[in-house]
């Protein structure tokens, strides 16, 4: 029937118009052009805060972060053999080898497309020749940047795909940190600085140029970059000052996770360069995935049940006892303004009353005594209501239990989202901050340590960066320590219009449970002034990895400071990587990681599915070439 069907038609017939979909010449008008540069905000930007990826190539295997209580992407936190060019999977949610890999190469080909119809096309609208080609070239050299972070050197694809492309050949991490260089310095001089931080700009070209700089000098790259290094790291701190005058730190830590809407204040802070947009708008199809992530179970336990404002726990990741360790839990408002420590009764019975003290984690020094798991188990009365606590967990305990025995852990809330419209709903709202200035002043300051160590620099310079950033973190004076929000009040623009009684929030931290200080409002103070005499918490840590010298203990300084600044912030795997301190900071602090954890898993096994594709004159590659391409040790 098909046969006689088709023998059956005229030409003419069979003489289609394409008018249901636009072909490529679209693209070579202005309107077509900047629906390009608005699909690579979208697909380079957003994308990856649709589903696990960003979390499992950033934050898994590090010294922050170990599995909390689904295991569904082990193999990025273990390196067990299943970190490997295919990825088994654990189920559904496992994030493959490739996810990320076909990502930023989909992003490359959209932003190819920018440059090259861009600068082909006649115009004089700034809006083409000026800002979407400043676009397309700030998301080719953001998206190398990721590539040769997580894999070193890479294919350069640098012309618009138009038919199916079989040879490729990596280049060298060198070669692609010239092309990310080169990439972003033509982004910063053609993008307008405006726009910020929904749009791209010249400031946000600066920051993300200053990290390619400080990456190529970094030590996963010495055995090359000798020659640049110095001139690097002086750019470094140049667009780094550039940044930091026109990006402010907010005044308070906090008001930077003060969600309370979509599109609200809290999103267009001066200290955010460049945030990945979302919307409110339920007809759109990206929705930010990350606030179940870092979310703790709450709802299996004694007199509470899953609810809008605790979000849906997928319970992915747990903080590691560096974490918990890093910070100066009496002085330090970032680790209270970070986590959610309490937790109210919303499911009450008997003398439990929706509205009381349900959950307290008690994140306390180390070598605090104070609490038994007697104690914990249930001795501990809530002042405000004379109510034992049904559930408490501490960090320190004399009998040595750990809440990673379970496991159970405070969630990292910078991510929360209460405007969602369904207890269960998975699809956030929120923005999510790529760029701001509070990593820019560490960027500055790391530089300055390396040239301190090549001899043109100084840590006292570097003193005064991170003592900025320190000192926003400190306590002000007349400030209620013991006072918490999250992007969990946002539940009052929800459409679901939850019962506030239903609802786990509370607007209370465990300061002084875990600290056992008078209650005060005098501030503290957060600076360092002698690099030989670091805060506590520092020293132990130099002294647990074996550190000395000036050099060491500064960069193990202000990689601390990373953490107690920008946990959960989707940088700590590449920092650890370039630095070459994964695997020591690993095996101090990862306890599922420690004894897998290899030299060579400072880059990430080029993807299977990409050795299998691709041909040398041809023919498919031998298991030989496939070798020879891929990454050593995988």
């Amino acid at each position: 029937m098909a046969l006689f069907f088709i023998q059956s038609c005229n030409k003419d017939f069979l003489d289609e118009e394409l008018t249901t979909s636009r072909n490529t010449d679209y693209y070579q008008t202005e309107e077509g052009i900047l629906s390009l540069s608005i699909a690579g905000y979208y697909r380079i930007l957003a994308y990856p805060f649709r589903g696990e990826m960003q979390f499992a190539t950033t934050n898994y295997g590090t010294d922050e972060f170990v599995i909390g209580g689904d295991d569904s992407n082990r193999p990025w936190n273990d390196y067990s053999n299943s970190l490997a060019s295919i990825v088994p999977s654990v189920n559904s949610n496992t994030v493959s080898a490739a996810r990320q890999w076909d990502y930023f190469y989909l992003g490359i080909h959209i932003a190819n497309q920018v440059i090259q119809y861009a600068t082909a096309i006649e115009s004089d609208n700034t809006e083409v020749k000026e800002t979407a080609l400043g676009e397309g070239y700030f998301f080719r050299g953001f998206s190398y940047l990721r590539l040769v972070r997580q894999f070193g050197g890479v294919p350069l694809k640098l012309n618009v795909t138009t038919t199916v492309e079989t040879e490729f050949s990596r280049a060298s991490a060198e070669e692609v940190y010239a092309q990310v260089i080169a990439d972003l310095t033509e982004a910063y001089n053609l993008l307008p600085n405006s726009g910020n931080p929904a749009k791209v700009s010249k400031d946000a070209a600066a920051h993300y140029l200053a990290k390619a700089y400080l990456s190529r000098a970094s030590e996963i790259n010495d055995s090359w970059n000798g020659s640049t290094k110095q001139d690097d790291l002086n750019m470094v701190k140049t667009l780094c000052d550039e940044v930091i005058a026109n990006h402010p730190l907010a005044t308070n830590f906090g008001e930077l996770w003060d969600y309370t809407e979509p599109d609200g204040a809290n999103e267009f802070l001066d200290e955010i360069i460049l945030s990945a947009q979302f919307t409110g708008d339920l007809s759109a199809s990206g929705k930010n995935f990350s606030h179940v992530i870092f979310t703790a179970r709450y709802d299996d336990m004694p007199y509470m049940k899953r609810d809008l404002t605790g979000m849906r726990p997928y319970s992915r990741l747990a903080p590691s006892y560096f974490t918990y360790e890093a910070y100066d839990v009496v002085n330090d408002s970032r680790i209270w303004k970070t986590f959610r420590t309490k937790h109210r009764v919303n499911n009450g019975s008997g003398i439990y009353e929706n509205g009381d003290l349900g959950i307290m984690y008690v994140v306390n020094d180390k070598n605090d005594t104070y609490y038994s798991d007697t104690k914990t188990n249930d001795q501990i009365v809530y002042s405000e209501t004379g109510k034992t606590i049904p559930t408490v967990y501490v960090a320190h305990a004399t009998d040595g239990n750990s809440l990673l025995d379970e496991p159970r852990f405070p969630s990292l809330t910078k991510h929360f989202d209460g405007a969602r419209i369904s207890v269960n709903d998975t699809r956030g709202f929120r923005d999510e901050i790529l760029a701001r200035s509070g990593e820019t002043y560490l960027m500055a300051a790391e530089a300055e340590i390396r040239l301190a160590n090549l001899g043109s620099g100084s840590y006292s310079n570097a003193l005064t960066y991170i003592n900025t950033v320190r000192e926003r973190a400190a306590f002000k004076t007349g400030e209620v320590r013991n006072a918490y929000t999250d992007g969990a009040a946002a539940y009052v623009v929800s459409d679901l219009n939850q019962d506030p009684d239903l609802n786990s929030f509370m607007t209370e931290n465990a300061y002084y449970e875990s600290t056992h200080i008078a209650e005060t409002t005098d501030a503290t103070s957060l600076t360092v002034t002698d690099i030989s005499n670091l805060p506590t918490e520092d020293e132990d840590i130099i002294a647990t990895l074996g550190y000395g010298g000036d050099y060491e203990r500064m960069l193990c300084f202000v990689l601390n400071e990373r953490t107690r600044e920008l946990c959960g912030e989707f940088h700590r795997w590449e920092d650890l990587a370039r630095t070459k301190t994964l695997v020591e900071r690993v095996q101090a602090y990862n306890p599922s990681a420690a004894s897998n954890i290899q030299e060579y898993h400072l880059l990430r096994p080029i993807p299977q599915s990409f050795l299998d594709a691709i041909t040398a004159n041809g023919t498919a590659l031998t298991a030989a070439e496939k070798e020879a391409i891929q990454n050593p040790g995988y």
